[in-house]
């Protein structure tokens, strides 16, 4: 006999929340201090701000906001949906969750670089040629994060109807008692 504490089902405690927004903003707020005081102590040793990571960020923003529509299709059932791997669809958690987290985190980061570079553009010369890189990465950032929510939301399960028999969303194609 199964104890009711070992229903991993049922336990609150096992089950995986959505990603909350005051992670991702005490995520942004401690990533923009760090940069700050980063810079404010090292600039004059580091190297321009690349562009690289920011369009590396808005790729997989793109990435996650397109692979949102087929998942989201395959969860509700619709008519005609592509099928997908159901591990495709946990996988497209786990990753949502964190890009939410990193797209906050180098948020953070570059709008602690992009607010420090914006006070030192009177006093350093070379400040105003790495601000544009630094506002593309909060640009790339924030769109990563909306991406990541929006995957997040298109693999939440919908909550079963009374007549329904399955505790899973299924295949497109396969209801319940059917043959395929």
């Amino acid at each position: 006999m199964v104890s009711p504490h070992d229903d991993r089902s049922t336990n609150p405690k096992r089950r995986m929340h959505t990603t909350q927004p005051a992670t991702l903003v005490v995520a942004v707020l401690a990533a923009a201090g760090c940069a700050w005081l980063g810079l404010d102590r090292f600039y004059g040793v580091l190297p321009r701000l690349p562009w690289l990571p920011p369009l590396t960020l808005a790729a997989l923003a793109a990435l996650e906001g397109l692979l949102a529509r087929p998942v989201k299709a395959w969860v509700d059932r619709r008519e005609g949906a592509l099928p997908v791997d159901p591990l495709l669809v946990a996988r497209s958690v786990v990753l949502a969750k964190a890009s939410a987290l990193a797209g906050a985190l180098f948020g953070g980061l570059y709008l602690g670089m992009t607010l420090w570079l914006f006070v030192q553009r009177p006093v350093l010369v070379e400040a105003d040629k790495d601000l544009p890189a630094a506002i593309a990465g909060i640009v790339a950032s924030a769109a990563l994060v909306l991406g990541s929510i929006v995957l997040e939301r298109a693999c939440r399960v919908p909550p079963s109807s009374p007549g329904d028999d399955s505790s899973s969303p299924g295949r497109p194609g396969s209801r319940p008692g059917g043959n395929g």
